[in-house]
């Protein structure tokens, strides 16, 4: 049975100061976190963010836009080049402003993880042991 989807993809770091340049992503999903995809972002061999998102909101985002939070998705057409534009705040800056960053993917690669993701668990049967997650709340806090 697997129970582990990894994936890396090139994706492309948006900036205002110098437009488009590509950074690996390397996805993942674990059984034991079934309702979360994990994002970790590098480039020349250094992680320069990592992020779980929530799969369905990653999946909806393939659709239409969502989040209001601190992570935005929504589908970008440029011809018949389907992208997924993900959005990302970050810590505020002293100025009042927070870091943002913009990264686009290719939408049937993040589609083609998101299926695999499904065979391991489908969309709707995902299920949390509450003792191991009250466990781990109480743990942390």
């Amino acid at each position: 049975m697997i129970t582990t989807v990894r994936r890396t993809l090139v994706m492309q770091l948006d900036t205002e100061t110098t437009g488009r340049f590509p950074v690996l992503a390397h996805l993942s999903y674990h059984l034991e976190d079934p309702f979360a995809v994990t994002m970790a972002f590098s480039h020349d061999g250094r992680v320069l963010a990592r992020w779980r998102l929530d799969r369905q909101m990653v999946a909806d985002g393939m659709e239409r836009p969502v989040g209001e939070g601190d992570v935005r998705i929504r589908p970008q057409a440029m011809g018949m080049w389907r992208e997924l534009r993900l959005e990302f705040f970050g810590r505020p800056h002293c100025d009042g402003g927070r870091q943002h960053a913009v990264v686009l993917a290719w939408a049937p690669a993040v589609l083609s993880f998101l299926d695999e993701t499904h065979q391991v668990v489908a969309p709707g049967h995902e299920e949390v042991c509450l003792d191991g997650f009250l466990a781990e709340v109480i743990a942390g806090g």
